[in-house]
């Protein structure tokens, strides 16, 4: 009975807790999403103005993001079943944004990021998960 309880207390904090880092994340990136809203970032090579290009270069960023105990039980409990695994779906969501947040603030004063390609992974099995963003910054003249 004890070890039921103690179960029940760790998922609970495992709940709350994760929560709580979740929504706090997700703040911190809608706010950088909003300073950074002047870079344009596409996925195609097409998209150069009729200017004069200064330079460009690669530009990188990564995140790994990891679940909390109350995703992973719930998780592996619907893995188990099948079908969508959507307490998952936040994880590659913030992973994947914080990535290309990483990326924009590496080349904060790009006039566009051109190419953009994201890689995911995971690590520690299906606790964690990897975004890696890339892109050429292009920096027209002034």
């Amino acid at each position: 009975m004890a070890d039921l309880i103690q179960l029940a207390v760790l998922l609970a904090v495992g709940y709350f807790v994760g929560s709580r880092i979740e929504k706090k994340h997700y703040r911190s990136i809608k706010e950088r999403e909003k300073k950074l809203l002047g870079c344009a970032v596409v996925t195609g090579d097409d998209f150069l103005e009729d200017r004069p290009v200064r330079t460009s270069r690669l530009v990188s960023g990564s995140a790994v993001i990891s679940s909390d105990y109350f995703k992973m039980i719930v998780g592996n409990l619907l893995n188990f079943f099948g079908g969508e695994v959507s307490v998952f779906e936040s994880l590659l969501d913030r992973a994947r944004r914080e990535a290309i947040l990483r990326m924009k603030e590496e080349a904060p004063a790009a006039d566009i990021i051109l190419n953009l390609r994201i890689e995911t992974s995971t690590i520690a099995g299906k606790n964690s998960c990897e975004a890696l963003a890339y892109g050429t910054a292009v920096y027209y003249e002034k």
